[in-house]
């Protein structure tokens, strides 16, 4: 596909996220309609414009800064471990944000959504460098086989002792049990705010290296020859990708599956290019979270937490994936 084309892709992609963001305002108990919807963004002070403001708005946010941060960290994440199946919930990078949060929230105290973040970034970089360290030992060195299982046994554990911690501590578990599960019910507009930069001063930073990653997936030595140090862009991409997952997690929980599904959605229409990956990844992300999060409330009137929406999706692309990759799985 030219590059002349993908380039004008991008912005009818960008007007159908605009479009269902506004769709996603009307949604809700309170019948409020489009025009209304986008009225009250700037003026009003009726009863409209505080469903609007105070409710409805800070959820599509989150959900859009939620779902782009996600997507580009696991089309980063697949292309510096050159694993399909790599996204943050499965390596367990949203499970070291999540416990370290938990950590944060129950033995320091800490409430203020800015500091929970900078937990949630230490938690989600430990658990890369874990993975990653725990995926390449041996003489085989990291292969996707092995950072996949090193994930899953990274994650089971942390989100077994974040559990024993909430069971523990009921007044913790009282405040983050819904956001345990992945949801964006209750976010507070400051709150995201304080929040989303992170995520948005990451984006602009994978955004501006992108050309790094297309050589990064070619293979340590294509890399190499292309004059790449490899150990400097991987310190780099895990910096990027612990602030884009904690910066979601800090905003809806531990929300796996959409750096998986994405980026091969992604890749299947434009093809392997992270010059053209990464924004088209940011934007079919935002998309995704968002109507995962707002279309079961506006077919069944039910606010079911985004992570299982989301888990509906990836789980059935997750097993189609290590079906393709490693043989059949047992039935």
């Amino acid at each position: 596909m030219s590059s002349a084309r993908l380039s004008a892709g991008l912005l009818p992609l960008a007007l159908v996220v605009s479009a269902v963001a506004v769709w996603a305002l009307t949604v809700g108990a309170s019948e409020i309609s489009a025009m209304q919807a986008l009225g009250s963004l700037w003026s009003g002070d009726d009863r409209a414009a505080t469903v609007i403001r105070a409710v409805r708005l800070p959820r599509v946010i989150a959900a859009l800064g939620v779902g782009a941060a996600l997507a580009v960290a696991g089309a980063i994440m697949q292309a510096v471990t050159r694993n399909p199946m790599a996204e943050p919930g499965i390596l367990g990078v949203n499970a070291g944000a999540s416990f370290a949060v938990v950590l944060a929230l129950a033995f320091g105290g800490v409430t203020a959504a800015h500091a929970l973040a900078w937990f949630a970034f230490a938690g989600a970089g430990a658990a890369s460098v874990l993975v990653y360290a725990l995926g390449s030992a041996g003489r085989s060195g990291a292969t996707p086989v092995k950072l996949v299982l090193s994930g899953v046994v990274v994650a089971s554990f942390l989100a077994s002792v974040t559990l024993a911690i909430l069971l523990i501590d009921a007044q913790t578990f009282d405040a983050v049990r819904l956001w345990t599960a992945g949801s964006l019910r209750g976010r507070q507009l400051h709150d995201v705010l304080a929040v989303l930069p992170y995520a948005i001063g990451a984006i602009a930073v994978a955004l501006a290296i992108r050309t790094q990653f297309t050589s990064m997936s070619l293979g340590a030595e294509v890399a190499r020859g292309l004059g790449q140090n490899q150990a400097v862009w991987r310190a780099i991409s895990v910096l990027i990708v612990a602030l884009l997952a904690g910066s979601a997690v800090a905003m809806a929980g531990p929300v796996a599956f959409v750096g998986l599904v994405v980026p091969h959605m992604v890749r299947l229409c434009i093809g392997p290019d992270y010059g053209w990956l990464l924004p088209y990844s940011a934007l079919a992300g935002a998309l995704l979270t968002l109507v995962a999060d707002t279309l079961p409330r506006a077919a069944w009137g039910t606010d079911v937490p985004v992570g299982i929406s989301l888990a509906l999706v990836g789980a059935p692309v997750f097993i189609w994936l290590a079906r393709s990759r490693t043989g059949a799985v047992p039935a």
